[in-house]
């Protein structure tokens, strides 16, 4: 296997080898570089070696650059720890708060000229060393939140590190990432969670109803309770801030629907005219059409795709053989959403293309038996 030149020199140390230290390493290490693996737990370190992602740490290391990846309330002492134990290396670390992290460790007299911090917006839903992807942040963006204490040609190293892992080199202040990512991530969890505890005591017969939608919006709920208590308690202000600007929205939605001519729901509340609350519906839900399509799309672009659903049957080969057969048209498969039918042996496959395509690909499928839904 070819070694693809590394912008890093090394070696780097990995502090945390969950998912996202594990699948920085094993990125590292297909570029050659010496990654030093270290954790609280010796057998993740253990099993991260054992998957080529790099050796454990020795008495006479000298790492270019630590790479800081432990959950977000120990983060700030691991960062002090590791710029005092490495006085020649520049520390970064993953987490998914900025701001708090940066004072505490100006607080505790951490050397902030070795030290930057960074949050790549990648991952999966499976955590551990076992779970690490040498790809894993190939496209992905990768904020660097710069400050006064630092100066570019030190934090060069941390631009290496992303650009040498395939990521996007996004800069920001430690401020503008903290509300963005609120904006984008944090609260988005919050709002997950809350629709899903909605089905907790759901029915039975409602809750099989289910389709891609609900699944959608809740499939973030899954996440782990006890990281994202730690992320929310960080990034509690830019999330509240948020959380209310939703929280008035609801309310306005709610009220609407109280007082519709449709039925109101309370004996006090006056019945709208029609066109008074469908007015409010209508810009609510063209507001959410307006927000989804600033959403970038593949590669980052904000570009909005058109959508056909085709039927497969659910036996082993169906699928390969559409995207197979779709190669063998020409179309190009942008996303892919799979939904089954309760009870039914087929399930329905939204493939995403190029506006353009869509005649061509729905005319070309379905002369080749392909059932096309709607």
């Amino acid at each position: 296997m070819n070694v693809v030149e590394s912008r890093l020199t090394g070696p780097v140390r990995v502090v945390g080898v969950g998912l996202l230290g594990t699948s920085i390493a094993l990125g590292l290490r297909a570029r050659g570089v010496d990654v030093i693996l270290s954790d609280a737990s010796p057998t993740n370190v253990s099993i991260a070696v054992d998957y080529g992602a790099g050796r454990g740490a020795t008495d006479g290391d000298e790492p270019q650059l630590v790479v800081v990846c432990v959950p977000p309330d120990v983060t700030a002492s691991v960062i002090v720890r590791e710029l005092s134990a490495y006085p020649r290396a520049v520390v970064t670390d993953v987490a998914s708060v900025k701001k708090p992290i940066l004072d505490a460790v100006i607080a505790a007299g951490g050397d902030v000229t070795r030290y930057v911090g960074s949050h790549p917006l990648a991952g999966r839903e499976k955590g551990g060393p076992m779970s690490g992807r040498a790809d894993l942040f190939l496209g992905r963006p990768w904020v660097v939140a710069g400050h006064a204490g630092i100066s570019y040609q030190t934090a060069a190293a941390v631009d290496d590190l992303i650009l040498d892992l395939g990521a996007t080199l996004v800069e920001m202040t430690a401020e503008e990432h903290d509300s963005s990512v609120a904006l984008v991530s944090h609260a988005p969890q919050v709002i997950s969670t809350l629709m899903a505890r909605r089905l907790a005591g759901a029915p039975d017969a409602a809750v099989n109803l289910a389709g891609q939608g609900l699944r959608d919006v809740t499939r973030i709920a899954a996440s782990d309770p006890a990281l994202w208590v730690q992320i929310l308690g960080a990034n509690a202000t830019p999330t509240a801030e948020v959380l209310r600007g939703v929280r008035d929205d609801l309310d306005e939605v709610i009220q609407a629907l109280d007082a519709s001519s449709f039925g109101s729901t309370s004996p006090s509340a006056e019945a709208l005219p029609s066109s008074t609350w469908r007015r409010t519906m209508v810009e609510m839900l063209a507001g959410g059409n307006t927000g989804v399509a600033r959403i970038p799309g593949k590669h980052g672009q904000d570009r909005r795709y058109a959508s056909i659903v085709v039927m497969v049957d659910d036996t082993p080969g169906e699928l390969a053989r559409l995207l197979t057969e779709m190669g063998e048209i020409g179309v190009n498969l942008e996303d892919l959403r799979l939904e089954h039918s309760p009870g039914a042996q087929i399930g329905l496959a939204e493939i995403a293309v190029l506006p353009e395509a869509v005649e061509r690909l729905t005319a070309a499928l379905a002369d080749r038996g392909w059932r096309i839904a709607g």
